[in-house]
Formats: structure tokens, C-alpha cells, sequence
């Protein structure tokens, strides 16, 4: 009787081992390796041990699968004794039904359960005891390990497992509806992560928007445009705009005033020229490496096609930036239920996404909706001028310089009310 209490206890002690096996299989596999690394780098000494744990996990999980294979056999074996005494030969039939059921409720799912809902917790407080058993079974966990790689060279990997865009994307999603980080926080995340994507073509001032100054203009005539534009800084052009040969900042100008100064080529300063497709992020390196605010942007004949300034980059990465002088622009003014009035100088990208239409990058060639507009007509847009798109009908209200420049769209009904 006393052996057969002894075997019980050991029958039970081995189910726990294989549960402890089994939470810590899932506690590692799920826990977020972010924060044990921010708990580690704070000085939480179980943290980093916890943490090498998890880089190794090759060797963990060598460990973990070892362990629990020992701890379950053995349970089954001695079970099948236990039984046999009992019952006889019908005892293996009992053992093996007895352990399977045992084995999987509490060594395997219940455990699991647990360490999926705290797996950090967990995984911190298992570690002592897996870093024993890490050690203990190093031997076999040299062979595994051997054997891993005699299997990675016979089935190679055909491709990088990378963790894409739309992924990390997915992550900061994830995050945020988790409660991780706020909405504000994920917008900035969403934006860095977009940042790369864009290029200077995608965020520049167009040519025909672009206010200069030309290098002939009288002083009065520039104070007279800085007073106008409440820009502080313009560019200034010899001949034509396509000839841009620096900028002037509003301080400069009106000390060189007060000066009484005659001409602006002492307070001209240099600007960067770059092409129409190169990214935001390697033109705010540029910007930053040549100490100047402004960029103008030049087509393949090398015309100016627009202007970028370090704003409008640092706009793409944490939004609109507005000081006291700025002027706030509506783009989209609401007329009733079904219809809105479009500042047609607003991007494309933001109209679908007002319209909550779906775009891909390579559908259009245009950036703003006037250019777009241009682009759906074929032609150059004139006021009444309309078309039907998505089942939305976008009707051309004003015109000028060869442009759109305000557009009205109309709604679809919706289907009840239609049929009403």
C-alpha cells in the first residue's frame, strides 16, 4: 500500500512538471519581448535573466520539450504499474486512458491557459528553474542543436522571414486597441512608419502657388508682398521661376531695412535643388546637413516644379503645424447631408480618405484633386465641368489659371431612401 502511495505522489509530482513545461513553452512563445527588455534595462535583475532566456530560446525549447518528455513518460510508466497491480491486465488500458486525460487537462491545456494570460509573470517567475534545467540538459541540448542545423542545411530557406510594413502597421493597430498606446501616439507611429514612402513631388508647393520674389523688385515692393503673404521666408528668381537663386528670411530683410539697405543680394541665402522623386526622409538629412529651411524642386528639364520647406516635411511625420500668422484653410466644407464644397489644392490622398474611398499608389499619377480632376476629364477643367466616379458625382464650381480650383461633390442616396 505505502509503495503504492509513493507512486501516486510520484504520478503527481510528474503531471505538475509537465505542466510547469507546458506554461513555460507558452509564457515564452507569447510574452512581449518590448517590455521584459524595458524591465531589464530599469534594473530588474529577473527581468535579464528572463530576457537571455528568450534570445536563447533554441536551447530553451530544446529544454522545455526534453523536460516535459521525461516527465510525461515516466508518469505514464509508472501509472502503467500502479494500474497493473490493480486491475490486472486490464490495467494498461486503464494507465493509458487515466494519464491521457490527466495529461492533457492539467499538464497540458489548463497550464497553457494560464501562462497565455499573464506570460511575462510567468515566464519571470519559471526562470530559475528553467536556467537549472537549461544547464542540466546541456549536453542534449548541444545535440539538438547539431541536429537543427543538419536540417536547416538540408532544407534550406528560400526566403528572409521580414517583418513587412502592413505588419508593423498591424502591430501599432494592435497596440492602440489594446490600450498600449493612445490614438495621438499611434498616428505619430502610423506617420514614421509612411515617412519613407513619400517623395518630395508628393508634399511640394506647386510652381503655379509659389510666391517669389524676383530679383529686380524694389524694397518696397518686397515689403509690400511680406506684409501680403505673412511668409517669413520667399525665394527669390532672376528672370523667371525657373530660375531660383536662393530665399530671404523676413528677419534678415527687415533689419537690412531698417538699415536702409537698397538691395537684397547681401541677405540672399542658398537653397537646396532636388529632384522630383527623392524621399522626404533623405531631403530633411539634406536640409539639415546644408543648415537651411527651403528646397526647391525640379522637373526633368530642369524647370521648378515647386518648393519644399522643412515644415512641410516635419507636417508628414507629426501634422499640421500652425503659427499666429497662418491661415486656416477649410478644404472641405459640409453644404447639406449629401453634398461638400472641395478646396481643390488639397491632397488625394485626403479626399478619399474623407470620402473613405480606397486608393491605390499606382491608380493615379496626380497628387492634388485638381490636378486629378484634370486627369479624370482629360482636359483642362473649366467651371460646370463634372464626372461620375465611385458613384459620386464631382462637378467643377471655379476655375482659374488653367486649373480647379474649388469642386462640389454629390453624394449617392442611400438605397432606402432611393427606393422610397
Amino acid at each position: 500500500m505505502e509503495q503504492s502511495t509513493s507512486q501516486i505522489l510520484l504520478i503527481l509530482a510528474f503531471t505538475l512538471m509537465s505542466a510547469f513545461f507546458s506554461a513555460s513553452e507558452t509564457a515564452f512563445t507569447t510574452l512581449n519581448k518590448v517590455r521584459i527588455k524595458s524591465l531589464a534595462n530599469n534594473g530588474n535583475i529577473r527581468a535579464a535573466a528572463t530576457l537571455r532566456l528568450a534570445e536563447n530560446y533554441d536551447s530553451l525549447l530544446s529544454t522545455i520539450l526534453v523536460g516535459n518528455n521525461i516527465v510525461n513518460i515516466a508518469g505514464a510508466s509508472i501509472a502503467t504499474i500502479v494500474f497493473t497491480n490493480w486491475y490486472g491486465g486490464a490495467g494498461i488500458t486503464v494507465s493509458t486512458i487515466a494519464m491521457t486525460v490527466m495529461v492533457l487537462i492539467f499538464g497540458e491545456i489548463s497550464p497553457k491557459f494560464l501562462a497565455k494570460e499573464s506570460p511575462e509573470s510567468f515566464a519571470m517567475a519559471a526562470t530559475p528553474v528553467l536556467s537549472f534545467f537549461v544547464m542540466l540538459f546541456t549536453p542534449l541540448n548541444y545535440l539538438s542543436s547539431a541536429w537543427k542545423n543538419l536540417l536547416r542545411h538540408i532544407f534550406k530557406r528560400r526566403d528572409e522571414m521580414k517583418v513587412t510594413q502592413e505588419e508593423l502597421m498591424t502591430f501599432v493597430d494592435e497596440a492602440q486597441s489594446d490600450g498600449g498606446i493612445d490614438e495621438r501616439n499611434g498616428e505619430l507611429i502610423r506617420s514614421a512608419i509612411e515617412f519613407n514612402d513619400l517623395d518630395a513631388n508628393d508634399i511640394l508647393t506647386p510652381r503655379v502657388n509659389i510666391v517669389a520674389v524676383d530679383s529686380k523688385m524694389t524694397m518696397e515692393q518686397i515689403t509690400k508682398l511680406f506684409l501680403q503673404t505673412n511668409y517669413s521666408r520667399l525665394p527669390v528668381y532672376e528672370g523667371s521661376i525657373d530660375n531660383i537663386v536662393g530665399m530671404i528670411h523676413e528677419k534678415d530683410y527687415f533689419r537690412a531695412l531698417h538699415k536702409g539697405d537698397t538691395a537684397i543680394a547681401p541677405i540672399v541665402k542658398k537653397v537646396s535643388y532636388v529632384g522630383t522623386g527623392m524621399k522626404i526622409s533623405d531631403l530633411l538629412r539634406l536640409l539639415q546637413q546644408v543648415k537651411t529651411h527651403m528646397a526647391v524642386v525640379v522637373d526633368e528639364f530642369g524647370g521648378t516644379q515647386g518648393i519644399v520647406t522643412m515644415e512641410d516635411i516635419l507636417e508628414e511625420l507629426v501634422g499640421d503645424i500652425w503659427d499666429e500668422h497662418d491661415e486656416v484653410i477649410d478644404y472641405f466644407k459640409k453644404c447639406d447631408d449629401l453634398s461638400y464644397e472641395v478646396n481643390c489644392a488639397v491632397s488625394l490622398d485626403d479626399l478619399f480618405e474623407f470620402l473613405g474611398l480606397k486608393k491605390s499608389d499606382d491608380e493615379f499619377d496626380s497628387v492634388t484633386v485638381s490636378g486629378w480632376v484634370m486627369e479624370r476629364l482629360g482636359r483642362i477643367p473649366a467651371a460646370g465641368d463634372s464626372f461620375e466616379f465611385e458613384h459620386i458625382k464631382f462637378t467643377v464650381t471655379k476655375a482659374a489659371a488653367r486649373r480647379a480650383t474649388m469642386l462640389s461633390i454629390q453624394l449617392p442616396a442611400p438605397i432606402q431612401e432611393a427606393s422610397e
